[in-house]
């Protein structure tokens, strides 16, 4: 339905266009209020303003390392840098998981090198890229921050990059075949395709995507942007070197005021960016018969009441409703619809495919030469660093497990017994989405205080620390799959008295599968990378570490010990590709077959 008033003139004519265009804006006259586009004005005077001071900070002279202010009067200038560098990151994450996630599509070949490339690079933990991109920026940008800024960037960038592109890639894969064949026969062209079927039908699932991704760059802020290298120390300004330094110091209060200044921001971010976007992104939502409520803000509440907004969205549509009307009727709409050729067709052309093979044999030039690289680097370890990585590999791999499985036995009867209540759902999920959206390593100097005080040791303990960053992938996953339930199963299993044990067996674990090993996923992964900060941190002026993969590489990071840092990278994202082929795929195949929900 969405699609009807672009193709109105060809249907109803221009006078029928005209009056529901009309009727349009005479809805839209509502109420409104000049205060609010005073106070808008005001607000976007004042983003500008801070734009132009981190610019300014970006553009300051080199320096390895800066001292940080622990004062609490910092944060709020510490707490914008932060933000804008994720912001920077987020803006290119989206970018890239665009033009990615409808290449693999729209190119099969392509995708078969693309996706198991990918999963490859998101196995590999962020100190795996940090020292030869900071290194390199540095080299390139001698004279100015703006080399460990764009490191720090591209850092957040890694942790939040891959989840939207698996997610633009699953929803467009999943247009159904009847959108694609209306848009062949209007004769929609390759991009009018992209931008009125396929992004449509991404929109959801990136804007929750968006916010698990953004939380989970912010999950390695502190190591971005307090970096040691050896000798050598390379810091920025922001929140994540503020929390770094205040744990190594000791200051407890610097780090309660950093915790509270990092839950300020993400809940402002949730109510003035994602909760806007899910009252955007809710008009594509197809009625999935699940118990989800309609999202509100008081952002969009606000901005409808602004008279400047509509003013320049009113002109902006009269101007695009008279190029529309300029435009004669497409062809294939009024003669012979079935003339129109697919949009696969075109894309399938000799100069089209070879245009297409081309970015993916430079991309797989440069990833080879890495691989070569690796290489030297890789036979630089001796005998016994090997014997060392497999064991530090096993300890690893059983926190990881142990984290997963405590994870699942709380996260899945409360993850039920919130999909499954509207009204829970609608009072929980904002709450739950912000502690969610909270970088957990951030606690980690207080909870390793705090096990140490119950004496509780780093071995035992770093499970606990990955469950506190891992656990709401697992909780989320299962709250959108009971969520999601319809309504007529649940109507059936009352209807033959299923209770207790019966019913969860029987209806809800199958019904919440498919979701649930999704999060399994997510979480194997996020526990993998935070096993680099819960197995070694610095406290109170002393490194706390406990035998492992993730202590492995951070003393490899930490001494310079470049060949041991790429034999521990290489390990870890082995183990985790292998888990992925086997056990991941086994689960994902069993969803599909055994416990799959047609609609």
């Amino acid at each position: 339905m969405r699609l009807l008033p672009i193709h109105l003139q060809s249907v109803l004519g221009a006078p029928a266009l005209r009056q529901w265009w009309g009727g349009g804006l005479l809805h839209a006259r509502a109420r409104s209020s000049l205060l609010i586009d005073v106070v808008g004005l005001l607000v976007l005077a004042g983003v500008a303003f801070l734009l132009w001071q981190v610019g300014a900070q970006w553009d300051a002279p080199f320096r390895p390392a800066i001292d940080i202010d622990l004062s609490p009067w910092a944060l709020p200038w510490y707490a914008t840098l932060s933000l804008a560098r994720g912001l920077v990151a987020y803006a290119l994450s989206l970018s890239f998981a665009l033009m990615i996630g409808l290449w693999a599509v729209h190119d099969r070949r392509a995708g078969r090198v693309l996706l198991p490339m990918l999963d490859i690079l998101q196995s590999i933990p962020v100190l795996g890229f940090m020292p030869g991109l900071v290194l390199a920026m540095v080299a390139l940008f001698p004279h100015s921050n703006l080399g460990l800024e764009v490191a720090a960037i591209l850092m957040i960038f890694t942790g939040q990059v891959w989840n939207l592109v698996f997610s633009v890639y699953r929803s467009v894969q999943g247009v159904p075949t009847e959108a694609r064949e209306a848009a062949a026969v209007f004769g929609f062209s390759f991009w009018r395709t992209v931008r009125c079927i396929e992004l449509p039908s991404a929109v959801t699932g990136l804007v929750w995507n968006s916010m698990m991704s953004v939380a989970g760059g912010w999950f390695f802020l502190m190591v971005s942007e307090a970096f040691t290298l050896g000798d050598r120390d390379y810091r920025l300004p922001g929140l994540g070197s503020y929390l770094s330094v205040a744990a190594s110091h000791g200051d407890v209060a610097a780090q309660l005021y950093g915790v509270a200044a990092m839950l300020l921001m993400i809940v402002v971010l949730d109510q003035v960016l994602w909760r806007p976007l899910l009252v955007w992104a809710h008009r594509y939502r197809g009625d999935d018969g699940g118990v989800a409520s309609t999202p509100s803000s008081w952002v969009v509440t606000l901005l409808r009441r602004s008279r400047l907004r509509r003013s320049v969205v009113c002109w902006w549509r009269r101007r695009a409703l008279a190029r529309q009307l300029k435009r004669p009727p497409p062809l294939s709409a009024v003669i012979a619809p079935t003339t129109a050729a697919p949009v696969a067709a075109v894309l399938s052309s000799q100069p089209h495919a070879l245009l297409a093979w081309l970015p993916v044999a430079v991309l797989t030039t440069l990833l080879l030469c890495g691989a070569v690289a690796l290489v030297h680097l890789v036979l630089r370890v001796p005998g016994h660093g090997w014997l060392t990585i497999a064991g530090a590999t096993g300890l690893t791999l059983m926190r990881v497990t142990a984290a997963i499985v405590l994870g699942t036995v709380w996260a899945l009867p409360v993850g039920l017994a919130i999909g499954l209540s509207p009204r829970w759902s609608r009072r929980l999920q904002p709450v739950i989405q912000a502690v969610a959206s909270f970088p957990a390593p951030m606690l980690f100097p207080l909870t390793v205080l705090g096990l140490h005080a119950l004496g509780v040791d780093l071995g035992v303990g770093s499970v606990v620390l990955m469950l506190l960053g891992t656990q709401w992938y697992i909780l989320f996953n299962v709250i959108a799959g009971a969520a999601a339930l319809p309504g007529p199963l649940r109507e059936v299993s009352a209807a033959y008295g299923l209770r207790g044990w019966r019913r969860f067996r029987t209806l809800l674990l199958p019904a919440v599968f498919p979701a649930l090993v999704t999060g399994w996923v997510t979480a194997a992964g996020g526990a993998w990378n935070a096993s680099i900060v819960a197995e070694f941190l610095t406290l109170q002026g002393s490194v706390v570490s406990t035998p492992g993969l993730g202590s492995l590489i951070n003393r490899a990071a930490a001494t310079g010990d470049v060949p041991l840092l790429v034999g521990g990278v290489l390990a870890m994202a082995a183990v985790v590709v292998l888990i992925n082929r086997t056990l991941w795929r086994w689960c994902y195949h069993l969803a599909e077959t055994r416990f799959r929900i047609e609609g």
